[in-house]
């Protein structure tokens, strides 16, 4: 049987790190033991950065965007990449983000006539607010990405809420859309005694401190401020702790500078980008709350991550990355204002029957592994493109 061709298009890519990139590479990484897999994204800034892939990797030209995360990637102006493009010869084309080269897989799926899949990862109109700070043209970008949206043959959810967000009036998504949840490749590990010796050692924290963590973009839309306020009143409530904040971001100075205006430096540990995932791991089963209170976020990783150590989350009321958290029993959804939230926190503490329960069901209904994923995942591409095949009616 001939080996499918599949194209995975995203705006950003390694060595940037973001949870649509996790997911990106994760599917290539399972699905090209199966099919030939290429990733088309933008280049790197670092020009030295090569990346070591068990997959193809494509890159075009981009253009930065200053105080912004993210670049503009310029597929149209970029020879190479439309003949590397041209000469893929793709069975299946599945977009992970909304802008340029996103639509550029949109584009060559229908001159091609190959099914198009895209996935909903997150609430992308937020993102444009926020560069624009205009609303008419926010709308009018959304608008004009949703129509090209709905040339796809499907669109994969990330979570039940997004599918209904998307469907509803503010996105007006048209196409059959389905759930396909995201997934980690973190395993359980044990002795977590063990590893939070470990991780007390590696950064400084005392033996009779609580160890709280939130790991992601250091981006104010992930409401990072808002953790600070909350820890300023668990401490002030005697609360002995080390906040973790593992990631990096746009807004890391701001963050730090709101930590030490809150009189929480001593409690604050900026950990930055950890690639190592086994250390990674080592963190989250060390960490005894998992902090995360982004409105922002579709359906994350690293709630996924938490998951798999057994750290259960605490998140807002009306958060879509929630959709899946049943409050009191696999994780802890708060009133969205900080004494709320500092509240849960020292009940949870203080509670150790409510407590070891909840790290159990976070892990036996939150924690899903990418083989099991991308299975159906290659299931569900067969089944497209066997479709499209199909004589037309």
């Amino acid at each position: 049987m001939q080996r499918l061709k599949i194209g995975l298009f995203i705006d950003t890519f390694f060595p940037m790190i973001d949870g649509v990139i996790m997911v990106v590479d994760n599917y290539a990484k399972r699905l090209n033991k199966i099919a030939d897999v290429t990733v088309f994204c933008p280049k790197p800034n670092d020009k030295n950065y090569k990346g070591d892939f068990s997959y193809k990797v494509v890159r075009c030209k981009k253009l930065k965007v200053y105080h912004y995360d993210y670049s503009l990637p310029l597929p149209k102006l970029d020879k190479k990449f439309k003949k590397a493009l041209k000469e893929a010869n793709l069975d299946i084309v599945h977009v992970h983000s909304p802008a340029t080269i996103g639509m550029f897989g949109i584009k060559y799926a229908k001159k091609h006539n190959i099914p198009c899949v895209v996935t909903l990862h997150s609430q992308f109109k937020k993102d444009i607010l926020k560069m624009t700070h205009i609303k008419w043209l926010t709308n009018l970008v959304t608008k004009r990405i949703m129509n090209r949206f709905n040339t796809c043959d499907e669109a994969w959810a990330v979570n039940a809420e997004i599918k209904n967000l998307f469907e509803s009036s503010e996105y007006n998504l048209k196409i059959p859309c389905r759930v396909v949840e995201n997934a980690t490749d973190l395993q359980f590990l044990p002795n977590v005694e063990q590893n939070r010796e470990e991780i007390k050692n590696k950064f400084g924290i005392s033996q009779d401190e609580h160890i709280f963590l939130f790991t992601g973009r250091i981006n104010v839309m992930k409401n990072i401020l808002f953790i600070v306020d909350a820890l300023k009143i668990v401490k002030d409530k005697g609360i002995k702790f080390k906040m973790l904040f593992v990631g990096s971001g746009q807004d890391e100075n701001k963050l730090k500078a709101y930590v030490e205006q809150n009189g929480l430096t001593n409690n604050v540990v900026m950990v930055g980008r950890v690639e190592d995932r086994s250390l990674l791991a080592k963190i989250y089963s060390a960490s005894e709350l998992f902090l995360f209170p982004s409105l922002y976020d579709a359906n994350s990783l690293v709630q996924i991550e938490a998951a798999s150590q057994k750290t259960p989350a605490i998140f807002l009321e009306g958060a879509r990355t929630a959709g899946n958290v049943t409050n009191n029993v696999n994780g802890i959804i708060s009133k969205n204002d900080a004494s709320s939230y500092a509240e849960e926190i020292v009940s949870i503490l203080s509670d150790k029957q409510r407590y070891e329960m909840l790290c159990e069901n976070a892990y036996r209904d939150l924690y899903i592994n990418w083989d099991m994923v991308t299975k159906e995942v290659y299931e569900m591409y067969q089944k497209l493109i066997e479709k499209n095949n199909l004589p037309k009616q």
